[in-house]
């Protein structure tokens, strides 16, 4: 069976609005369409987080961000190329294609292009880029195996993707672009 007939069944849940578990770079991971509000409000309640906080976009290619880096000065892009893909979140202004809740309370969104090649496939395989938050409630430590998924969310979650997670110790580092400051590291 190859990668893209495993990752069917996931697709079809991210399309229909629901929202699927992953492994990434470091740990367990909670993923939907960026761009659906129903699945965008059940992935909040899920966390129970607070929606002013946002969430990180993940793509498989730096080409797929070409709609939310369409109006970003060219000199801005070069960070960018040079530390993706890799464990690297940057908060690039919002030229206003980012939804609310992907944005929360920020004039920035979240971005990364992931090294991780389960996550890469998914992006790729749906077209474009995606939610990707770490499986758990707030506050709690992050899920980081497939039972933890289960034991954290249950029938919550649409579609539980089976693979490892990457290398990684920590989850990615996010910079400001406009000004190089750690934001978490």
């Amino acid at each position: 069976m190859s990668l893209a007939t495993d990752l069917a069944p996931a697709i079809s849940a991210l399309r229909a609005g629901g929202v699927i578990a992953c492994p990434t770079e470091a740990v367990w991971g909670l993923s939907c369409d960026p761009e659906n509000d129903e699945a965008l409000a059940h992935l909040m309640r899920m966390k129970e987080r607070d929606p002013a906080k946002g969430v990180i976009l993940v793509a498989a290619s730096i080409e797929q961000f070409q709609p939310w880096l369409s109006q970003l000065p060219l000199a801005l892009h070069a960070p960018l190329a040079a530390s993706w893909p890799g464990p690297n979140t940057w908060l690039v202004p919002d030229n206003g294609r980012s939804h609310g809740l992907v944005r929360g309370a920020h004039e920035r969104v979240a971005l990364r292009v992931t090294d991780h090649p389960l996550m890469k496939a998914l992006c790729e395989a749906f077209g474009g880029p995606l939610v990707s938050t770490s499986a758990n409630r707030a506050g709690e430590p992050p899920a980081m195996s497939a039972a933890d998924i289960a034991s954290i969310f249950g029938d919550e979650v649409a579609y539980v993707v089976k693979g490892e997670l990457g290398g990684n110790a920590k989850p990615s580092t996010i910079r400001d672009l406009a000004t190089g400051k750690v934001m978490r590291s």
